[in-house]
């Protein structure tokens, strides 16, 4: 079931996406050679309480594996794609790093992502793949109005994808939100136009690109974390999404 939510609540949601968007200003400048992984997300817990909100990833407890998460962040190094756990890792120079946070604020949840290599500038296969993720989540955000359907996002995310030779993460997806972290519809990175539920001013959704430099392919962790099952490098970014009469409103940056 879809709940839409008011201006008004959007409004507030905006706000709270805000401060996800300056926790994750800061966790990218703290990803060092040298950091922690638990580093990082003692780092988060720290921002989340400073600014006044939750760490919405801890606790949750997984659909399909009825665990608790402990932590506040997912972090993800190379070939994991998503929901990395915090380890005492030590973060070296050219890793490619995804950092995942979700927070809850006044009640209501965000949720964003980002990638980055550690320690340098990205050049090379790296840079592509995150200069693609990105705009895959660009063009995806996009095709995010009323009366379009899930399907013009996923034909949106993976024309970029598939244009640039690189692969649609098979199995993941982003995500309605709202007063849950994971709330209907279920947002695909593969789709065709005009197919699937289609999109109300009002809606809130997670739209989260994950591309893989290999087949796409994944294989499940006991930690509940994915990697790519042949060892390639994967990238993931995510955006907080308000769909408004508008069009697509980002809450999950700041305001400029």
């Amino acid at each position: 079931m879809v709940e839409l939510k008011t201006k008004q609540e959007i409004a507030v949601m905006k706000r709270g996406g805000e401060i996800l968007a300056e926790i994750l200003d800061v966790l990218i400048r703290e990803a060092r050679p040298g950091v922690t992984l638990l580093a990082l997300d003692e780092k988060a817990e720290e921002l989340c309480k400073a600014r006044g909100v939750h760490p919405a990833f801890k606790g949750y407890i997984s659909e399909k594996t009825k665990k608790t998460y402990p932590f506040a962040i997912c972090t993800s190094v190379n070939d994991v794609i998503v929901h990395g756990t915090p380890t005492s890792y030590i973060l070296k120079r050219g890793d490619l790093l995804k950092i995942d946070c979700g927070v809850v604020y006044k009640g209501w949840n965000l949720d964003s992502a980002r990638t980055i290599v550690v320690g340098e500038e990205a050049k090379g296969e790296k840079k592509r793949l995150i200069d693609v993720t990105e705009y895959a989540l660009k063009k995806g955000i996009e095709a995010a109005y009323p009366g379009n359907t899930v399907g013009d996002i996923g034909e949106a995310i993976s024309a970029v994808i598939k244009k640039a030779g690189f692969h649609v993460v098979q199995g993941l997806t982003g995500h309605g939100i709202g007063r849950e972290l994971h709330e209907d519809p279920s947002i695909h990175n593969e789709g065709e136009s005009g197919k699937g539920m289609p999109f109300e001013a009002g809606m809130v959704i997670a739209i989260e690109p994950m591309v893989a430099t290999g087949t796409g392919k994944t294989v499940r962790e006991e930690d509940d974390s994915f990697r790519t099952a042949d060892g390639g490098f994967a990238a993931h970014a995510e955006h907080t999404v308000a769909i408004t009469r508008d069009g697509p409103l980002i809450l999950t940056r700041v305001s400029v």
